[in-house]
């Protein structure tokens, strides 16, 4: 069993779970047509959606793995470098949002959020092209858009941008 098919049944089981977890939830007067329950059994169909995509998507790549087992030991050596790059690969992503986390006060959450969007790109191996710096200004502007405009939760400024982007 491969992780997909084992976290598509993990998440069917918790889906499961968190159904009969809502039965728990006491009706109120002040309801509305959804009621207390309803927010709780959208969450459930979703997971129930995702763990049965991933369970499907973990056995349709089983089926391929046997096929791909028949071609020989090249295929074995694949797998065991894709294994041995994941640990730095996570110390990439690990050291990029750190990198975040302390930029954050002194940029601000424009310039930070794009520096991020910018380093994961280009860590992620985009090529070092015009359209990097575009589409992390471009996701910058629209997250601070939405996030400080649309729905009017205020994002740090940082200190060297003090009341000009807030």
């Amino acid at each position: 069993m491969n992780k997909d098919s084992l976290s598509g049944l993990v998440l069917l089981a918790l889906a499961g779970g968190y159904y009969w977890a809502t039965g728990f939830i006491a009706d109120s007067t002040l309801e509305d047509e959804v009621g207390a329950v309803g927010l709780p059994h959208a969450l459930t169909l979703a997971l129930v959606l995702l763990g049965l995509i991933l369970l499907v998507r973990g056995l349709l790549a089983a089926r391929a793995a046997a096929a791909h087992a028949a071609t020989g030991p090249g295929a074995a050596r694949v797998e065991d470098e894709e294994r041995d790059a994941r640990v730095p690969r996570a110390l990439g992503f690990l050291a990029i949002g750190a990198a975040y986390v302390v930029l954050l006060p002194y940029l601000g959450y424009l310039v930070s959020v794009a520096l991020l969007i910018g380093a994961v790109s280009l860590f992620e191996g985009a090529p070092r092209r015009w359209t990097v710096p575009l589409t992390a200004i471009g996701g910058a502007l629209l997250y601070w858009a939405v996030f400080v405009k649309l729905l009017g939760v205020n994002q740090p400024a940082g200190l060297l941008f003090q009341g000009w982007l807030s």
